[in-house]
């Protein structure tokens, strides 16, 4: 049975979440959701602090939580007809509570600002696994991600279920972020969201010319921030890398 070396399955697995990051980061711009990025990573400390409760992997109640998060702002948008970023600050205000009284004790300190603690084997392949198909569903879906944020009536009339796709997008947004929560925890983890798209938005001229630049920010980000950490708190060191590449980009005037 083939299996990969520690080093290089730990390293698929940052680049393939950074790039999953990068490309989710693109539309959470287009569609102004970047600020909402930091209250959703907050979601997830409810799941962390049962999973700990439970003697589970906190990823696993952080990932898990996430999903259920973005299935119910879903819900509550759809019904409520509020705008997304409301919701999210509604069920981050309710979640943070929540997390405020369940979760207690030093092992949080990895889960709020990232840590470099081990993965299975079997974890570190879901891992991967699962950034691909966040990957894979960006790619497929980005014209009709496009068409949507242009005119919700254009795309319903093109064949596009508009309401399904933002479920979709949200899961992958929330899955996502869970994702990233090993390298940059819940307080940092939205910026990994945010920088590498302002990066691109600054950057690019086209689509395809974005979702590059802001997949290979991620990756530079998360990669060297990880090594440089050098088993500390993997977070500040990433946002660190990704801030000091996004004023590199203030040098170039946006019409060169």
């Amino acid at each position: 049975m083939f299996t990969m070396p520690p080093d290089i399955a730990t390293l698929a697995l940052s680049v393939s979440m950074a790039i999953a990051a990068g490309l989710i980061g693109c539309f959470a711009v287009m569609r102004r959701l970047t600020v909402a990025a930091d209250p959703l990573s907050h979601v997830a400390l409810p799941g962390i602090a049962i999973a700990l409760l439970l003697h589970v992997n906190p990823l696993v109640g952080a990932i898990l939580m996430l999903l259920l998060g973005a299935f119910l702002i879903w819900v509550i948008e759809r019904r409520s007809r509020l705008a997304t970023e409301t919701v999210i600050g509604v069920v981050f205000a309710v979640a943070l509570a929540i997390g405020a009284v369940l979760a207690t004790g030093d092992e949080l300190i990895d889960a709020l600002l990232g840590g470099s603690g081990t993965l299975s084997e079997g974890e570190t392949v879901l891992g991967i696994a699962l950034a691909l198909g966040v990957i894979a569903f960006v790619l497929r879906t980005r014209n009709a991600l496009v068409v949507s944020l242009v005119s919700s009536e254009i795309a319903m009339t093109s064949g596009v279920n508009v309401a399904r796709l933002n479920l979709y997008f949200l899961l992958a947004f929330a899955l996502t972020i869970g994702l990233g929560l090993r390298y940059l925890g819940v307080l940092l983890m939205g910026s990994l969201i945010i920088i590498p798209a302002a990066i691109a938005r600054r950057l690019a001229k086209s689509l395809n010319g974005m979702f590059m630049i802001s997949a290979i920010s991620a990756v530079v980000s998360t990669v060297g921030g990880t090594y440089a950490a050098a088993g500390h708190q993997s977070g500040p060191f990433i946002v660190m890398i990704a801030g000091g590449l996004f004023f590199l980009t203030l040098l170039r005037r946006r019409n060169e």
